[in-house]
């Protein structure tokens, strides 16, 4: 009973600041069309929404170096006060960012500073999530590895819910009047979301400080068995450089274009291609996030008994079979079904309630795929590596095939498109061929292993 009191505990605590901190990164992503028109020119609109989605990709490329830079420190001090100080600059950029002059104010001093925080949120967020699933995992039991981790892995897709729906709340409480309230969102309502961070980290800090050390990190340490340089044993030693290379080419390349496709390139896609309502956009991936969460849970328990390889394997298959046709059914929705209105020359769609959940259902599917491949892989990769070197030789293959190619998703997605203008679907080539080397390279090399021992 007190063990699992403690584990609840652990989970709570990790997933928590866990959660924060993707709140606070993905914050940026959410409102990627407004900090366009704030940080950058308005003259060419397409330009600054580019501009935007670069800088925030940018937050993603420097994971990697975050993922060094904290791993190593994890390895060496201990999880607990790594993943600290992964919040304490986590939760300082994305406030600060909340308080930066628009661009008509400083010019392009403006996207300089917004870049410059986005770039520490991204360093941050490289030495948070490895920090969160070796501690989870350091304290789970056999056979239950999987479910345990798998709770850390629901906490990305819930801080962008919260994101989404704290920008909502503030969008619809600035003004009784929607026209008055979107203009004064768009002016200044945009940064509150930014800045009430701080009051979520503050309780987060009090609640990781109370919190105990890995027991096998602490084991580690007091038998003077710790690493000494944990970045050389990860990638000098050749049969560990090769671990790290298979769980990014074989597992987690492929998990991260699947995550940002099915949800923040689902969500461009919605706003930007499909024309539909800014409030509905949003709306219909909330409800998508809420019904799909539960999933993350039940392939990461079902990981323990069948394995993690097939499940995360089958999730990118699907994904890549399917994604012209789900993709293809919202824009045929929006077009079909929905109501057209200009606001200026603006185009904007709104969805009747049954295509509005129609839309909702396409979504929910991509998120079953992104359950599938993101619930098993925490514990997939904490069991490849020794505990010594644990946080930095998982860390980083997470955070270049989550980071690098997840990222960069919304990105290269929207400048397909833009390249290939006749073609809507274009954006999908990208995530599409990395999904395809990845399942093939996984399907060749990876082992179908059933919770091995995690040893001290």
């Amino acid at each position: 009973m007190n063990e699992t009191k403690t584990l609840r505990k652990v989970i709570t605590a990790s997933s928590m600041g866990t959660l924060i901190e993707w709140y606070d990164f993905y914050i940026f992503g959410s409102l990627a069309t407004v900090i366009a028109s704030q940080f950058f020119p308005k003259t060419n609109p397409t330009a600054a929404l580019l501009s935007t989605l670069a800088t925030f990709a940018a937050g993603f490329i420097v994971r990697p170096f975050g993922a060094l830079v904290f791993g190593r420190l994890g390895d060496i001090i201990g999880r607990k006060h790594t993943f600290l100080l992964t919040l304490v600059i986590m939760g300082g950029s994305t406030f600060a960012i909340g308080l930066i002059p628009g661009f008509d104010s400083i010019g392009y001093a403006a996207p300089i500073l917004v870049l410059l925080l986005r770039l520490l949120q991204g360093l941050a967020l490289g030495g948070e999530y490895g920090g969160a699933a070796t501690y989870v995992a350091e304290h789970a039991p056999e056979h239950k590895r999987g479910f345990y981790t798998s709770w850390i892995q629901t906490t990305a897709t819930l801080g962008l819910f919260v994101s989404l729906g704290v920008i909502l709340l503030t969008r619809h409480s600035l003004d009784a009047n929607a026209a008055k309230s979107i203009a004064k969102f768009n002016d200044w309502g945009w940064r509150i979301p930014f800045l009430v961070s701080i009051l979520l980290v503050i309780v987060s800090i009090y609640i990781r400080l109370k919190m105990k050390e890995s027991p096998l990190f602490t084991e580690l340490k007091a038998s003077g068995k710790t690493s000494v340089n944990p970045i050389k044993e990860s990638f000098g030693h050749k049969t560990n450089l090769k671990m790290v290379l298979l769980a990014l080419f074989g597992a987690t390349m492929g998990q991260g274009v699947v995550w940002y496709t099915g949800q923040f390139y689902a969500q461009s896609f919605i706003e930007n291609v499909c024309k539909i309502d800014f409030d509905q956009s949003r709306t219909l991936i909330i409800w998508a996030i809420l019904f799909g969460t539960p999933f993350f849970v039940v392939f990461g328990a079902w990981s323990d008994k069948i394995g993690r390889k097939w499940i995360m394997l089958t999730g990118m298959f699907l994904a890549i079979i399917s994604y012209h046709f789900l993709f293809n059914s919202l824009l045929q929705i929006a077009e079909t079904e929905a109501t057209t209105t200009y606001i200026g020359e603006t185009m904007v769609r709104t969805l009747s309630g049954i295509a509005y959940w129609k839309m909702v259902g396409i979504v929910f599917i991509m998120i079953i795929y992104v359950t599938m491949v993101y619930g098993p892989i925490a514990a997939f990769l904490v069991e490849l590596f020794p505990t010594k070197i644990r946080y930095t030789s998982m860390s980083l293959p997470y955070h270049i095939g989550n980071g690098v190619f997840g990222g960069l998703t919304p990105f290269i997605a929207t400048l397909l498109t833009t390249i290939y203008t006749d073609d809507k679907l274009a954006g999908l080539m990208y995530p599409i061929i990395v999904s395809s080397i990845c399942l093939v390279i996984g399907t060749l090399y990876i082992q179908n292993k059933i919770d091995p021992p995690i040893e001290a």
